[in-house]
């Protein structure tokens, strides 16, 4: 692995990189804050799929990528001179100083939980006055959820045991069927989306990130959609002409093939 200084000459050659191609190149010299913002979360989402799929290769150029946009952000900052990479570097140094008392400090923590709790505290004493602003409104409904959860069980809103939460969540499948056989839209779509927030919850209480269990079971149903449409191909007979049964003896084949 690179060594600090040659680490420090790859970064300072991306800022130089940087500095050409927004006086040089008329795409670059174009983009604003707003133009980028799209394409930083295009390139977080390849990220997030590259870490998934577990292809290193893949996440150290989405990395690069990402890395790219922060520098580009901070290079637009300095040009209106109200924050350059220096600017960003510190600022997030020092907040990981504050936020660190038990490295940085006098305090002692016991885990993981208290740390957490140590967080949110030190978040609320900087100014802000619910632990649940930190939670964008852009995000995913799903990932967004479980970012609610996390951040008011660091303050000791949760549940005790995953018994509860699964009694919880059977509850609130009940409550569901209630109101399907009433026929309500509104009301069916509210207790749906309770069912959603308490399996959520169950899945933390698992250790288990909800956003990438529903992923990997999307790419999993893809690869079997896909081999039941090549299936269809082989045969000579299109989906629309199959029956449900014909679809599921190749879909079974597909499921042994992609376990």
């Amino acid at each position: 692995m690179n060594n600090r200084k040659t680490q420090l000459k790859a970064f300072d050659r991306l800022l130089t990189i940087m500095d050409e191609l927004r006086e040089q190149c008329p795409w670059d010299r174009k983009q604003t804050l707003e133009s980028l913002r799209h394409l930083t979360i295009e390139e977080t989402y390849e990220l997030g799929d590259a870490i998934l799929d577990n292809d290193l290769e893949e996440v150290k150029k989405e990395l690069g990528d990402l890395l790219l946009h922060i520098v580009f952000y901070a290079k637009i900052g300095s040009e209106t001179k109200d924050f350059d990479i220096a600017d960003v570097a510190n600022g997030i140094c020092e907040k990981l100083i504050h936020r660190h008392p038990h490295i940085y400090g006098d305090i002692e923590v016991k885990d993981e939980e208290e740390v957490k709790r140590n967080w949110e505290a030190l978040k609320l004493k900087e100014g802000k006055k619910s632990v649940l602003e930190g939670v964008p409104r852009s995000l995913p409904a799903l990932v967004k959820a479980s970012r609610i959860q996390d951040k008011v069980k660091g303050v000791g809103f949760d549940w005790e045991e995953p018994q509860q939460v699964f009694e919880k969540v059977q509850e609130e499948l009940a409550e569901l069927q209630v109101e399907v056989e009433k026929a309500d839209k509104d009301k069916i779509e509210a207790e749906f989306g309770d069912v959603l927030f308490s399996m959520i919850n169950y899945a933390r209480f698992l250790n288990v990130n909800p956003e990438n269990a529903l992923e990997r079971t999307n790419k999993k149903f893809i690869k079997r959609f896909q081999y039941l449409e090549e299936k269809s191909k082989q045969i000579k007979k299109p989906l629309n002409e199959m029956t449900l049964t014909e679809m599921d003896i190749i879909w079974e084949e597909a499921k042994k093939l992609t376990k």
